[in-house]
């Protein structure tokens, strides 16, 4: 009976870089997609509220009198 030489492909020695399946690599160009359209639209739509200004506190913008009664930390 005579040898049948077998491709490299069917011994799996010799391949490629493997290849990212292609489900992968259609939900990254997908989110890719996502992401642009939703940036063109919010550059379109502007600033939410662009009149709206924080305390200059730096802080949380909440005061310290929001609810009376209740103290920061010195457990009195």
């Amino acid at each position: 009976m005579a040898d049948i030489p077998m491709s490299p492909r069917s011994t799996g020695t010799t391949r490629g870089r493997p290849l990212p399946p292609p489900a992968l690599c259609g939900f990254l160009l997908l989110l890719m997609l996502l992401f642009a359209v939703s940036y063109a639209v919010g550059s379109a739509a502007g600033p939410v509220a662009p009149g709206l200004h924080g305390t200059g506190s730096g802080g949380s913008g909440g005061g310290d009198d929001d609810m009376p009664g209740m103290s920061h930390g010195s457990g009195e």
